[in-house]
């Protein structure tokens, strides 16, 4: 398909939903976006992670959720023990051959904390600082969270968070996209913060469940940078307007800044890691960028 076509098929399927269907995020900022609070500098998916994101100037959290099987809602980026960042409770280190069998779908949360994710030197990322972390509840990092703003007068921040599933590991490594989504809300109910709420997913049923029966939650379709296929026909299988679309960042283009500005979506890319690509990418014209370095946006 011609460019043109591509571009002349955004905007008609945008317009075929009306405007009041059409997800709208009301961007008044450079979104900063720091990924699984700053993988760069700290223990990945850990409240020190999340508050060093913070004293950064981080405008939006970014994080990955999972599920235990007491239907806990954790941060964590695999449903198991990476071998890169896991420490078992007796002090061993979780090796590669046996990560994906710890399971974290098949143990309680008490069994779940005991393992330590921030002690390990990092092999992709040298800067990291050590210290003892785990997998921390959301609800606990929310809480920690705004408590650390509040006592440190820093401003509120988004929270954009992923939900780990995949259909071929439904039932294995995560519930289904109804029960995840549904414990996910009601963690973000009870700390009323529905109004600083993005849920993003590679996975199309989780936001498809979302636009169905929450509508007015704000939703971002995660792209992987293999995925070529062009923005109107990903919106047509997705089925409706996401507030933001997110791509890797080399599949960023001119062309895309405009359909996305023209279909009523913020471009949002991952994971932007130097301060020229940030700038290349800001001056492109996206809506703000995920980044392991949230140190970054102080040169922006």
């Amino acid at each position: 398909m011609k460019k043109t076509g591509v571009l002349v098929l955004c905007i008609s399927f945008a317009a075929c939903f009306g405007s009041h269907k059409i997800q709208r995020l009301e961007v008044k900022h450079f979104d900063k976006e720091g990924h699984r609070g700053c993988r760069g500098l700290m223990p990945e998916n850990t409240i020190p992670a999340m508050l060093k994101a913070i004293d950064l100037g981080v405008t939006t959290l970014e994080t990955d959720a999972i599920i235990t099987q007491d239907n806990k809602v954790i941060l964590s980026h695999e449903p198991f023990f990476n071998h890169e960042i896991a420490t078992k409770p007796d002090g061993s280190l979780v090796t590669e051959a046996e990560e994906k069998g710890l399971n974290i779908y098949h143990m309680n949360y008490e069994e779940v904390k005991k393992f330590d994710v921030g002690q390990r030197p990092h092999p992709r990322y040298p800067k990291q600082q050590k210290l003892a972390a785990v997998k921390p509840l959301l609800s606990d990092m929310i809480d920690a969270v705004e408590e650390y703003c509040k006592a440190n007068k820093k401003p509120l921040p988004n929270y954009n968070i992923e939900t780990k599933s995949h259909a071929e590991t439904d039932d294995q490594y995560h519930p289904k996209p109804a029960e995840f989504v549904e414990l996910l809300i009601g963690v973000i109910k009870e700390k009323k913060i529905d109004h600083r709420i993005i849920i993003q997913s590679f996975d199309p049923r989780t936001l498809q469940y979302l636009h169905a029966h929450y509508p007015e939650y704000k939703t971002a379709l995660l792209i992987e940078g293999t995925d070529k296929k062009a923005l109107a026909l990903q919106l047509r299988d997705l089925g409706f307007i996401p507030a933001v679309y997110s791509p890797e960042h080399t599949l960023v283009t001119p062309l895309l800044v405009k359909q996305c500005r023209d279909a009523g979506i913020s471009l949002l890319p991952w994971t932007v890691n130097t301060i020229e690509r940030i700038r290349e990418l800001k001056k492109m014209g996206v809506n703000g960028v995920i980044s392991d370095y949230p140190d970054l946006f102080k040169d922006l």
